[in-house]
C-alpha cells in the first residue's frame, strides 16, 4: 500500500507517520520510485503498536524506541524481550530518600511478594515503583499492612495469568512481543477506570441510603 493508504487504514495522519519514519520508529517501505514507497501489514501493526505506545500510553518518541529496539532484538529469548520492553515503558519514580520509612517499605515489598509466591528483583522498575507507593502510604500512616496488600496482589495475579493467555493467542513471537507492550499500554487506564467504577458501585450499596 502507499503512504496514503497506510495513513486511511490507520487512522494516522501521513505527516506523522513521516515523523515516525524519520524518528525510526517505523521501518522504511519498500522504495518503487524515487519518492514513493510501498508498505506492508507489518508496518501498519507496527504503526498501530507506536500509536499506542506514543498516543494513547503518552510515552516520549525516545522511550517508544527504546521499547521497540527490545522488540526487534532477536538474539535474546521470548521471555528476556518481553521483560527488556515492558521495562523499557515508563515508571514512577523510585524514593530518592534513604531513610527509616523507606527502608521498611522495601522490606514490605519484599514480604508481600514472598507471600505471593513471587521472585523479588530489587533492580525492576515495578518493584521500585511499589517501594515508593508503599513509602507515602506508610509515611501518611494509612493501612498497608502485608495482610491488607495481599487482595491487590492476588487480584494482580490473576490478571497478569488472564493478560498472558490473551498474549499467547498471538501466532508470531514479534507480535506477541507487541502484544505484550500495547496491552501494558491500553490496559492500565482500562483497569483504573474500572476499578473507580467498582468502588462507587461498592460505596452506593454499603454506604448510600436505602428504602
Amino acid at each position: 500500500m502507499r503512504l496514503a493508504e497506510l495513513s486511511e487504514r490507520s487512522g494516522v495522519t501521513t505527516a506523522t507517520i513521516k515523523y515516525y519514519l524519520r524518528e525510526g520508529l517505523l521501518p522504511p517501505g519498500e522504495r518503487v520510485t524515487a519518492t514513493q514507497s510501498e508498505y506492508g501489514e507489518e508496518h501498519l501493526r507496527r504503526l498501530r503498536l507506536v500509536r499506542a505506545l506514543v498516543q494513547v500510553g503518552r510515552i516520549p518518541v525516545a522511550t517508544a524506541r527504546e521499547v521497540l529496539a527490545a522488540v526487534e532484538d532477536e538474539e535474546s529469548d521470548q521471555l528476556t524481550r518481553i521483560g527488556t520492553a515492558i521495562a523499557a515503558l515508563p515508571h514512577p519514580a523510585p524514593p530518592r530518600e534513604n531513610d527509616e520509612t523507606v527502608a521498611a517499605a522495601r522490606t514490605l515489598a519484599e514480604e508481600l511478594q514472598r507471600r505471593l509466591g513471587w521472585r523479588v528483583v530489587p533492580g525492576n522498575p515495578a518493584h521500585q515503583a511499589l517501594v515508593s507507593a508503599l513509602t507515602a502510604l506508610l509515611r501518611l500512616g494509612y493501612p498497608c499492612a502485608v495482610e491488607q496488600l495481599l487482595p491487590y496482589g492476588e487480584a494482580a495475579g490473576r490478571l497478569a495469568g488472564h493478560e498472558v493467555a490473551l498474549i499467547g493467542e498471538f501466532s508470531s513471537p514479534t507480535t506477541q512481543l507487541e502484544a505484550a507492550v500495547a496491552l501494558t499500554v491500553l490496559y492500565e487506564p482500562v483497569l483504573l477506570s474500572l476499578r473507580r467504577l467498582a468502588q462507587a458501585e461498592t460505596a452506593s450499596q454499603h454506604l448510600g441510603h436505602r428504602p
